[in-house]
């Protein structure tokens, strides 16, 4: 009985995906914002409310993250990734600096405290890598002279993320000062292993991982991604940045091969997560907080955009570039909802949730949508350079 029910209940989210996908096409919009708002009807609160399935959909969604990321990095290469990433540091760190300030000053500004603060600033600083990779995807953007800007900046939050995470949540324990600089250090050491891996020993990786016959490659790319993911999460490094180097150090070919092979199933599991992400969030909390997320949304809007736009140029892209970057810096996503989950916790403030959570869907919504709308505005300004 609980298969059948299981079964049922995937079927039916399964299907409607595909429905309102049909729809987003027809319609020639990004079907992101209308995977999320399926996720508000099936979460708690919702008109639907799934109870069986949740589980399971919720490691569907973890998978979704890591294969967005994982075919994201099978675009490039670990010396463009190295390469990239020093060119564009200084752009990394004036990410930081603009869009962690809006949070944090928030915060402080609600009273919340200094704590909440650190917590605020995470959640307004990290741009969605997985809503990002679809929108880069969807769109065609992948090979644009500004994408690997995108990525670098990606990255670098990504790597933030692995040490500003154990911070955190050192800080929200209230760990001593020497036990949170272990957990950091342990972050730094893995990040750094993985990439001295991934540049140095490529060849001996696409050597174990190449196979002629599609089955074996599909499994052998897949498990080791996977592999890889769930030893960086046990040692407090995002699973997405994992799968992320797995992808940079497979090149070639055989990247090519891979690539074909999993996009079809990345693009059911990335739809399942943002369903997922839609059934986090509770529809009667946004109401209280909707004005205050509204407005902290068009400030990080506004952020992210000066900020791909800063990067870009330093680049030397053209304005168009500069705005397709900043638009794709907009999304938030799972970095941004698992922080939030962490103060709230551990009692930071709550409100913080609700806050959060009401801020993540507009941006995750917003800025797919954007990026459809602007798309002929950005090709026309093209055009006239």
């Amino acid at each position: 009985m609980h298969t059948a029910i299981l079964f049922l209940e995937l079927g039916g989210v399964i299907l409607g995906l595909g429905v309102l996908g049909a729809l987003a096409l027809r319609a020639g919009i990004s079907p992101i914002p209308l995977y999320l708002v399926a996720g508000l009807a099936f979460g708690h609160g919702g008109l639907l409310p799934l109870a069986t399935s949740e589980e399971f959909i919720s490691v569907g969604a973890e998978l979704g993250v890591i294969l967005l990321l994982l075919t994201l990095g099978l675009e490039y290469n670990a010396d463009e990734l190295v390469s990239s990433l020093r060119g564009n540091a200084r752009g990394g760190i004036v990410d930081l600096v603009l869009n962690a300030a809006p949070g944090a000053a928030a915060a402080l500004l609600l009273g919340w405290g200094p704590v909440a603060a650190v917590a605020m600033a995470g959640v307004t600083y990290a741009t969605s890598s997985g809503i990002t990779a679809k929108v880069l995807s969807d769109l065609g953007w992948i090979g644009n002279r500004e994408t690997p800007v995108v990525l670098s900046l990606l990255v670098f939050e990504d790597l933030t993320m692995a040490l500003y995470l154990p911070i955190l949540t050192a800080i929200l324990a209230g760990v001593s000062l020497i036990g949170g600089a272990v957990t950091v250090a342990i972050a730094l050491a893995t990040v750094s292993v993985v990439l001295l891996v991934a540049l140095k020993y490529g060849k001996v990786i696409e050597w174990f991982v190449a196979s002629p016959n599609s089955e074996v490659l599909l499994l052998k790319v897949f498990g080791l991604t996977l592999l890889v993911a769930g030893i960086a999460q046990q040692l407090q490094v995002s699973a997405a940045v994992g799968a992320f180097l797995v992808g940079i150090a497979l090149s070639g070919e055989l990247a090519e091969d891979a690539r074909a092979l999993l996009t079809p199933i990345r693009d059911l599991f990335a739809a399942v997560f943002f369903v997922f992400f839609g059934m986090q969030t509770d529809p009667g909390a946004i109401p209280p907080v909707a004005g205050l997320a509204a407005a902290l949304a068009v400030v990080s809007l506004i952020t992210k955009l000066l900020t791909g736009a800063y990067a870009a140029r330093r680049a030397g892209i053209a304005k168009a570039g500069q705005a397709r970057a900043g638009i794709a810096m907009i999304p938030r996503g799972e970095f941004n909802i698992v922080i939030a989950g962490l103060a709230v916790s551990a009692g930071a403030h709550p409100d913080l949730g609700p806050l959060s959570a009401t801020y993540v869907l507009i941006l995750a919504a917003f800025g797919p949508l954007a990026a459809r709308l602007i798309q002929p505005l950005i090709t026309a300004i093209a055009k006239r350079a």
